[in-house]
């Protein structure tokens, strides 16, 4: 399926620039899919969808091949240039329309109400400013429309959160691409206004140690009118 061309909008093509860590990130995620079972996860995640679909953060576009034939068409919004670039050649093989467009997730290049759905997968952690990026999803969707969420937050006991902190305070976020670990997305989402559906918390990997990054929730939330 031919790419659509990708537009400018007039946004900044290098809103976000982490060169080193997208290179790390492509790699990893991509072994992730197998390894850690997230293909599953994304299947899961985006199960049932249809109509216009706005993906905030698409990353290097591994959610791409699993959305629906139902889908009519995927805007995927990506800010870090290296990333685009591998979101676009996954766009090329995508079973549905997948536009790929630079942008950020506190200003997404779109009309309101234009779309059914948004997809937030492993966004909400390293988005700046939380509250704007979740009111920029509520702008963007029509009433009654969905939100897909699958991120990782704030988890375990005492040690782990202390741990959380510590890192997000200091190595984590230069190290990850600008990546909080102790956010608490569930929480998040009902503070913008959305409705909370069924989510599920969920460790990755599913077996081996936990690490600070483990702690996962996957879900669905809707817009109210």
């Amino acid at each position: 399926m031919p790419l659509r061309s990708v537009r400018s909008r007039g946004v900044p093509r290098d809103a976000v620039h982490h060169p080193l860590f997208a290179r790390c990130y492509a790699r990893l995620s991509t072994g992730a899919e197998t390894r850690m079972g997230m293909a599953r996860v994304r299947e899961r995640l985006l199960a049932g969808l249809s109509g216009r679909v706005i993906e905030v953060g698409a990353g290097n576009g591994l959610n791409f091949a699993h959305y629906p034939g139902t889908v009519s068409e995927v805007v995927a919004v990506e800010p870090e240039r290296v990333l685009r670039r591998l979101a676009v050649d996954a766009a090329q093989r995508a079973r549905v329309p997948v536009d790929v467009v630079p942008g950020t997730a506190e200003a997404l290049p779109v009309k309101s109400e234009a779309f059914d759905a948004a997809v937030v997968s492993l966004v909400l952690c390293s988005v700046r400013d939380v509250p704007r990026a979740l009111a920029e999803l509520r702008r963007v969707l029509r009433p009654g429309g969905q939100v897909r969420f699958f991120e990782h937050g704030r988890g375990g006991g005492r040690v782990m959160t202390f741990t959380q902190g510590a890192l997000d305070r200091t190595l984590w976020p230069a190290l990850s691409g600008g990546c909080r670990l102790s956010r608490e997305p569930v929480a998040a989402l009902r503070e913008a206004g959305f409705v909370l559906g069924p989510y599920r918390r969920t460790m990755m990997p599913p077996e081996g140690p936990a690490l600070p990054s483990s702690y996962c929730v996957l879900g669905t939330a809707w817009r109210s009118s």
